[in-house]
């Protein structure tokens, strides 16, 4: 066999062939070229990784077409549709079947059309028989030939057949051997000529008339047949009509949405109307036909469709938010969180006006119920009145108004639908149950609503954000700005200077008393919550005619310091101590005192024979104490009967925002709302969602009652405080010791987890974390056997004895008391003094005098539980925390026993975090779950409590 020899003249060609299954294709070749420069007998196909040998004879077309035909060889379509390796023969025997075809010849025809339009200007042929790649040559016709179809209907039968045109010129192409080659485009070969045709025509219309002059439909099938076929054909093509009649109308054309609920999303489908007509947004021909018929005669009326129009109004939807899911489908983008089944009335709701204006008709013609649609809106106005705020709304459903209090129920209940007089369903907005829920979750009132005057914040809010119009007191206005407040004369007998922000806050204190309302002190630890109090009780012993008597309680470890404090700053307060064992348990005594002060635990179990007792305030210093609304605590609390409440805590959260239900609810009954209803309303929303609307509702509750005033803003004769972290490494045999217990953790952990879920596996998650903590700290705390050291436990003691030797008083906290009794005993052996205490400590006082007075103890270990509040040890001016909290709150708390007012010289703060261990990635957790609870009343969020799986997972890592 003769080979192409590329170093001699040759030529690149296509040749059409017909293949026994996939029937038409085209083959390029390099021909080699006689010394007449004609085509020889010699040739080779060209493939993409032969064809750099004939680089010379080819062009970019050239280099295209070999690589596009080549996706329709034969061994590439079996590649396509079949993805197992066979022998051609065998595919083809086996699998090759009318549907397969179907799936393929797509493909082929999308191929050899895009390929015909690139070989207009190349050598095109018909092969021979015998393979000669240059039989025949072809012509491509330069331009598209029309095709008109003829339709002639008697009272029998209805004929009909297609000629063609090819410029001015009729193309006879019946029974002269002409080839459909490609069914769509369609290309036909016909006198060794291709053409093609106008108003993308199929090929297999024309298949039946290459040997057939008409096509015969009988009367019996003609009206299936001119439903089914004629009309279609008449959309896109020319028609001449012999025995029925085609009308062209014209028609100003308008917009419509309607509602489609079957989707698996609710969607809309575009539609447009054209006089009486309807169509679809995806039927995209300029024509549609329509078939009416009329006694025996048949109208096909042909109505023109302006495209460019119809996409216009398709793209004002989508600018106006929603996406097109083909073919027809309209909606909104997926956002899994936010959407619901009225989203898409939300959004019809939303953009009704703009709809409106662009003509867009809304379809409810096929549904059950008839939504209204427009604009929805609430005009509010609060009127205060004595002890209350009377509500007076009206509520507006496009063109409907209905009472506001109808809404109360569906508002509470996140109820949707609401049901107009006239029997249309209103969708009422999913941001009203955001913005009304407060409202009708705090509102008394059966048939018109009224709010209590401590929801001043919640009115404020609506006031603030333009919601409502507001008439109230310009007094209470001032209750947000505390600064504006009246000033109140300090009581005569007060001893001593309040300083601007502990007047600030006396002046609050009687403000709120003037409207009955109670408040919240939240000033930081170290800024004089005490001294505030006592002048505010001082004031109203000065003040009254008859004997008021004020109960406060308090931790037993504070009631040293409120004495002290008392006889320090009102003398002649009269305060008695109602604790002990001797407890002289008659209530009738209390009216001789100013001021009974007790403990949490008396109230505990004297909380029957206080209720007896109308206090004029009670009290609560740290009341965190009263945070779980369960507690024996809370519940002896909440009973107790005065006029006036107040609190006191530097942490009102020390743990979960569920923290101020109880103590705001105690000093402002109803405040919040019911338990429950804290919870679903803004515990879940915050802490779980990271809800920042709901923050900021909560915020503007609770902001005229709780007073915080931070060290940074007022105190700035502080001296300044510098923090240092040291990471410490672990040492090579607590490391093995950490990795055991660590993996031994985090199977069954994970395990308990994937069974139970993480709110049944608190206890023993906390318990792993717990042990791993200690670990990290020193394993001798789980194991006394262990005889190896920890490099933590030995840089704090050598950093401990660095600072000793230079003068300077130490505070060391640690929420462990193993780890302080390990440093006890090393400081034992070291012969280091120091002050101790601990939750077991019995005297705490004598070591508290120990420590400050005496210059020889310069260091005081503590433990968090029994020294975090309450404390004033300005003396140190070193803080050591030797294990990082879950909270840093307490942290905090733990730094402001030193870092306070009195204090003089600068204080040095140094954390000890253990490296790649659970403390480490503690404090990289907490970073990330930090903002929102900050947000509040920057305390942080409960730690422990809002650990997920993945959270889980990560510290176990």
């Amino acid at each position: 066999m003769l080979r192409v020899d590329s170093n001699k003249p040759s030529k690149i060609v296509y040749s059409l062939l017909q293949h026994e299954f996939l029937g038409f294709l085209f083959e390029p070749h390099a021909v080699q070229m006689n010394r007449e420069y004609t085509y020889s007998l010699v040739h080779k196909r060209l493939f993409s990784h032969t064809a750099s040998e004939f680089s010379r004879y080819l062009d970019e077309t050239d280099i295209k077409l070999i690589a596009l035909l080549e996706q329709i060889e034969q061994e590439n379509i079996i590649k396509r549709f079949h993805k197992q390796p066979i022998r051609p023969r065998e595919f083809f025997t086996k699998f090759w079947n009318d549907a397969l075809k179907a799936k393929v010849q797509p493909f082929i025809d999308s191929v050899i059309g895009e390929a015909i339009e690139l070989m207009r200007d190349k050598a095109v042929f018909e092969m021979g028989k015998e393979g000669n790649p240059t039989w025949l040559p072809v012509i491509i016709a330069d331009q598209k030939a029309s095709v008109l179809f003829h339709f002639r209907r008697n009272e029998e039968s209805t004929r009909y057949f297609p000629t063609i045109k090819y410029g001015d010129k009729r193309i006879e192409f019946m029974f002269k051997d002409a080839q459909i080659i490609c069914n769509q485009p369609a290309w036909l070969l016909l006198n060794e000529t291709l053409y093609n045709f106008e108003g993308d025509l199929e090929g297999k219309k024309l298949i039946p008339f290459l040997n057939k002059r008409y096509i015969e439909i009988p009367k019996t099938s003609e009206k299936t047949y001119f439903e089914k076929f004629v009309a279609p054909l008449i959309e896109k093509h020319n028609v001449y009509a012999e025995g029925f009649d085609i009308i062209t109308e014209k028609y100003e054309a308008s917009p419509v949405l309607k509602i489609n609920q079957k989707k698996e999303r609710p969607c809309l489908d575009l539609q447009f109307r054209y006089g009486k007509y309807k169509f679809a947004y995806n039927e995209h021909s300029t024509v549609s036909v329509t078939v009416e018929k009329k006694d025996d005669n048949y109208i096909f009326h042909r109505v023109k469709r302006s495209a460019s129009w119809e996409q216009k109004k398709a793209n004002e939807i989508l600018s106006l938010g929603l996406i097109l899911e083909t073919p027809n489908h309209f909606l909104l983008p997926k956002h899994a969180d936010e959407e619901d089944e009225f989203s898409l009335h939300d959004w019809l709701n939303d953009h009704f006006d703009v709809l409106e204006e662009k003509n867009f008709a809304i379809d409810q013609s096929h549904g059950e119920k008839k939504y209204v649609f427009g604009k929805s809106s609430i005009n509010l106005t609060f009127k205060e009145n004595n002890d209350w705020f009377d509500i007076h709304a009206i509520v507006r459903f496009g063109a409907y108004e209905i009472p506001f209090i109808d809404l109360k129920g569906h508002i509470l209940a996140r109820k949707r639908e609401f049901q107009l007089p006239n029997g249309e369903i209103a969708v009422i907005p999913e941001s009203w149950f955001n913005t009304y829920g407060n409202l009708f979750a705090f509102a008394e009132g059966a048939k018109h609503l009224k709010l209590k005057k401590h929801h001043v914040g919640l009115i404020q809010e609506y006031a603030n954000s333009e919601l409502a119009e507001v008439t109230m007191d310009r007094k209470l206005q001032r209750l947000e700005h505390f600064e504006e407040i009246a000033d109140t004369p300090t009581p005569v007998h007060f001893k001593g200077e309040l300083r601007p922000y502990q007047k600030a806050g006396f002046n609050w204190f009687n403000f709120l008393s003037s409207y009955n309302l109670g408040g919240c002190l939240a000033d930081d630890m170290g800024l004089g919550k005490t001294v505030q109090t006592l002048a505010l009780l001082q004031k109203i012993k000065e003040q009254s005619e008859t004997q008021l008597t004020s109960l406060l309680v308090v931790p037993t470890s504070l009631i040293d310091n409120w004495i002290a404090e008392s006889k320090k700053f009102t003398p002649k307060l009269k305060i008695h101590v109602f604790t002990g064992a001797a407890r002289e348990k008659d209530p009738e005594l209390f009216i001789k005192y100013d001021l009974i002060i007790t403990t949490y635990g008396i109230v505990r179990i004297d909380h029957e024979l206080l209720q007896k007792f109308y206090f004029n305030y009670i009290i609560l210093d740290e009341s965190q104490n009263i945070k779980n609304p369960h507690s024996k605590s809370a519940k002896a609390v909440k009973a107790l009967k005065s006029k006036y409440k107040l609190i006191l805590t530097g942490t009102p959260i020390e743990n979960t925002v569920a923290d101020l239900w109880t103590q705001l609810s105690f000093v402002n009954p109803g405040l919040l709302g019911t338990h429950t209803y804290f919870q679903n309303e803004f515990i879940i929303p915050i802490e779980k969602k990271q809800d920042e609307d709901k923050l900021r509702r909560l915020q503007a509750l609770i902001k005229p009652f709780i007073l915080r005033r931070t060290k940074d803003q007022v105190a700035k004769e502080l001296p300044p405080k510098t923090e240092q972290i040291f990471y410490c490494n672990m040492s090579e045999e607590q490391e093995k010791v950490y990795e055991e217990t660590k993996s031994f953790y985090r199977n069954e952990l994970l395990r308990l987890i994937s069974e139970s879920g993480v709110a049944k596996s608190q206890i023993p998650v906390l318990q792993g974390l717990t042990r791993l903590r200690q670990i990290a700290n020193h394993p001798k705390m789980v194991d006394e056997s262990y005889k190896f050291d920890s490099w933590k436990f030995s840089l704090v003691v050598e950093l401990l004895q660095n600072t000793l030797v230079k003068g300077h008083k130490v505070l060391v906290f640690s929420q462990f008391v193993k780890h302080l009794q390990l440093l006890r005993n090393e400081l034992d052996h070291l012969n280091i003094r120091y002050a101790y205490l601990d939750g077991a400590t019995q005297n705490r006082s004598a070591n508290i005098k120990e420590f400050k007075e005496n210059d020889d103890v310069q260091l005081f270990l503590i433990s968090i539980k029994a020294g975090g509040t309450g404390l004033n040890l300005t003396e140190a001016d070193y803080v050591f925390l030797l294990d990082p909290w879950w909270n840093p709150a307490v942290e905090q708390q733990a730094v402001d026993r030193a870092h306070r007012i009195g204090q003089k010289k600068n204080v040095f703060i140094y954390k000890f975090i253990t490296k790649n261990s659970v403390e480490e990635k503690i404090l990289n957790l907490q970073k990330r779950k930090r903002s929102l609870s900050n947000s509040l009343i920057t305390v942080e969020d409960s730690f422990e409590k809002s650990l997920t799986a993945e959270d889980i997972k990560a510290l176990l890592e």
